[in-house]
This record gives structure tokens, C-alpha cells and sequence, in this order.
């Protein structure tokens, strides 16, 4: 979340599409790897000419990998915790700056080897899931001369796409971070101001997805779709640009292979009309909007049903839309109490504690916790909040939760909800049916 320096792309660009195309990944065991660890183990290219997963016909069912190849404070807190009471680290650039390229790339190796493993991947398949979300940041694919970020990440995606491969799923990746920051958000690799569209960041943000196509057009058998940007900030952009980025970053995509889907995100414009008119005569688009009821006074103050009707509201839009459209990012969260949601050292709206903000309610057991640990209140309305969003969100494509897994924030963590009964095993099972109607 926070902006970027003017970025210099010819020999760095080179130097990045180099490093992008990627040997023929061999199937990993459970076993961890180096972060400069390059493989060689040829895999034959299945000789295909479709995209992997049927958009028309079947709902996408997923769970984004958060807090793994980007860093969210909020997600890992404990690798942010020293910097508490300073603050002069708030996200993956100042974690890079202030760290060094050897020790910040020491650590992130540990981060990267355990966040998600190949029994995460085995995890979700098994919930009956049969998508993974993974952001990326450009850092990765197309790094900036005089940037403190460091690579490796690659080869964990690598990994990652042969663990789905064996478990069944297919993949979204999704570009979370450009040059300049889109939105300013922690998320996006740098906290503050945005910078993307000045100076070389937009064709520095279309080559790192052009590096990215070209690296995976061989396992378009797992990796069915590419996020062209996650969440760029329309009301901070030009988004005449933003519609001209998505057409480059498409042509780029397809370019390397047509049998990608390419996602673009709503730019918190409205998704049911301000796109319906975007990508006259392109192919395989699919729209992705991010719904969540937490991040303003009113939506916070809302009551457990009025955010069940809020959710239920959402299907009819999504049906009506022109595209293939996913909720990408959700979650079961009715607060954002979690710590550092909203920022490292910052409150939360809900408890008053985030500034302009007034108290709804304690959080209790939601700023940090556990979901056996919430209250029998909270569990009966957060299992019922997912499953209208389930109802709603199936309407059109389908969704995408987030996140699979955080250190302590309860009402985010799939895997754990999973656990505790709080998220629909199987999927189509409901304790709350017809609450959309």
C-alpha cells in the first residue's frame, strides 16, 4: 500500500524477462525449496487449445493464498511485531528497506517455505474447492532498479501450480502490486500515495504480466486465468487509463496464450453497469468485484440481518451482468476488528479506535483470537452471513474467499472456519437456507 519511485526499464526489463521464462517445473514433494533454486526437469506441454475450467457452465468455488508472496501486516503480524511501536515498517517495501536485501530475503525464504504448503493446497481441494487466487507482486516478475524488494517468489508459485496440479484445483493469478502502488493499500507492496500511471508504471505493469503469460503458457492446464490488477483506486486514477491498461494487459496475456482467461477488477466503479460496455469483442473476460461490508461507519454499524440482506442484494447485480463475473476477494467477517486491518498500529471502526470513527461494539476475541473462541453469537451470524454470500455470489460465477489461512484474525480464516463447522461442509449445505429467497 503506498506509491513508487519512477521506474527505469530497459536493462531492468530485460533483466526481467529473463528471469521470467521459466525451465518446465517438475512435481514437487512436501519437501521446502531454496528461493533461487532453479529447476530443470523437463514436464512434456499438454498439447491443449482450451481454457481449463468451464466459466460457463460450473462456479468458481475458491479461496485466495493472502499474506504468502505478499506481505499483509495484518495477515502475519508476527513478522511485523518489532516494528509495532515505531511504525517505520508498514508493509513489504519498508519491510525490504529496512532489513537489507540479504536478511529481508532470509527471512521471507523461511515465510514463503511454511506459509502454504502442499498440504494447504491438498486442504482446500479436499473442502471441495476447485480454485486458488494467488497474488504476486510486479516485484516478483518485473523488478525496478533502486527497489528494496527482492525476488524468489517464482519458484514458489511454481510449486504451488504443480501442488494443484496433483490436487485437482486451478489457478488465478493475480497481479496485487504494480509500480507506483494502484491504491496506496499496504496490499499493494507499498502504503501511501498513488503513483501507478506516472512515468514508465503502467508498461512496466503490462510487462511483468507479459512475463507472467509467457512464463505460464505451458500450464494453462492449471492456470486458467491472470488478474490483470488487483483493486486499482478508480476515484485516484485516470480510468480512461485504467481501461487502456486492461486492454494492453489482455493483448499481452493472449498474446502469449489464448487459452487464459484474463480478470479484471471493478476499480470500485460499480460492477453491475460501469463495465458493461468495457471489451467489445474480447474473449474469456471476466469481471471481478471485492464485496465487503466492513471498511465504512455505516457498514460496520450494520446488523447481523441487514448485512444478510445487503449479501442477498448482491445476486440479482452479479446475474445482470454481461460478463463472467466472481466475487474474488469476500469474507465472514461483520467487523474490522482484526489487527491491523486496517493498517499496521491503526483501529478499527468498529470499537471506535480508527480515527472519525464512533463505537458500535467491543471486539472481543475478533482483534485477535481464534474461531473456537468466538462467541456462540458470533458463530450463529457469521455462518449465516456466509452462506447468503455463497447464494448471492453463485448467481453469476461464483467467488473466491479471503483468505485461506491468518495467524489471528478469526473471522478470516477459511481453513480454521472450515474446521469449526462455520463454513459449509459440503459447500451446497445450508443451516440457513433461503435467506436470499
Amino acid at each position: 500500500m503506498i506509491g513508487i519511485n519512477t521506474l527505469l526499464r530497459s536493462a531492468t526489463a530485460t533483466l526481467a524477462l529473463l528471469s521470467s521464462v521459466k525451465a518446465a517445473p517438475t512435481l514437487y514433494a512436501s519437501t521446502t525449496i531454496g528461493p533461487m533454486e532453479i529447476t530443470n526437469n523437463p514436464r512434456s506441454k499438454l498439447d491443449k487449445r482450451a481454457i481449463a475450467f468451464d466459466y460457463n457452465g460450473d462456479k468458481v468455488r475458491g479461496v485466495n493464498l493472502g499474506g504468502w508472496l505478499v506481505l499483509e501486516p495484518w495477515i502475519t503480524p508476527s513478522i511485523f511485531e518489532e516494528w509495532s511501536s515505531s511504525q517505520t515498517v508498514v508493509d513489504e517495501y519498508t519491510y525490504t528497506k529496512t532489513l537489507g536485501k540479504s536478511e529481508a530475503l532470509s527471512r521471507l525464504s523461511n515465510h514463503w517455505n511454511t506459509w502454504i504448503t502442499q498440504g494447504d493446497i491438498n486442504a482446500i481441494a479436499q473442502a471441495g474447492l476447485n480454485h486458488v487466487r494467488i497474488p504476486i507482486g510486479y516485484w516478483a516478475v518485473a523488478p525496478v532498479d533502486g527497489d528494496p524488494y527482492v525476488q524468489g517468489q517464482l519458484d514458489y508459485l511454481d510449486q504451488a501450480i504443480n501442488w494443484a496440479r496433483g490436487a485437482g484445483l486451478k489457478v488465478m493469478i493475480d497481479l496485487h502490486g504494480a509500480p507506483g502502488s494502484q491504491n496506496g493499500f499496504d496490499n499493494s507492496g507499498k502504503y501511501g500515495s498513488v503513483e501507478w500511471q506516472q512515468g514508465d508504471s503502467v508498461s512496466q505493469t503490462v510487462t511483468a504480466l507479459e512475463n507472467l503469460a509467457n512464463r505460464y503458457k505451458g500450464d494453462t492446464d492449471v492456470v486458467a486465468a491472470i488478474e490483470l490488477l488487483n483493486e486499482p483506486l478508480g476515484q485516484s486514477l485516470d480510468l480512461a487509463g485504467v481501461e487502456d491498461f486492461y486492454n494492453k494487459g489482455y493483448q499481452a496475456i493472449k498474446s502469449a496464450s489464448s487459452d487464459f482467461a484474463v480478470v479484471f477488477s471493478d476499480a470500485f466503479q460499480d460492477f453491475s453497469s460501469y463495465w458493461n460496455d468495457f471489451g467489445s469483442g474480447l474473449n474469456d473476460l471476466m469481471l471481478d468485484t471485492h464485496q465487503y461490508q466492513i471498511f465504512s461507519p455505516e457498514q460496520v454499524g450494520r446488523s447481523p440481518s441487514d448485512h444478510v440482506s445487503a449479501a442477498c442484494a448482491l445476486g440479482p447485480q452479479l446475474a445482470g451482468t454481461n460478463k463472467w463475473a466472481i466475487v474474488g476477494e469476500w469474507t465472514g467477517a461483520q467487523t474490522d476488528c482484526a489487527k491491523w486491518l486496517n493498517g499496521l498500529g491503526k483501529g478499527a471502526r468498529y470499537d471506535g479506535t480508527f480515527p472519525d470513527s464512533s463505537y458500535t461494539g467491543v471486539c472481543d476475541g475478533k482483534y485477535t483470537g481464534t474461531v473456537a473462541g468466538l462467541s456462540s453469537n458470533d458463530k450463529n451470524n457469521l455462518r449465516s452471513y456466509v452462506e447468503a454470500q455463497l447464494d448471492a455470489y453463485e448467481q453469476r460465477s461464483g467467488w473466491v474467499f479471503w483468505t485461506w489461512k491468518t495467524e489471528s484474525a478469526p473471522e478470516w480464516n477459511m481453513q480454521d472456519l472450515i474446521a469449526e463447522g462455520l463454513f459449509p461442509q459440503p459447500l451446497d449445505s445450508r443451516q440457513y437456507p433461503g435467506q436470499c429467497g
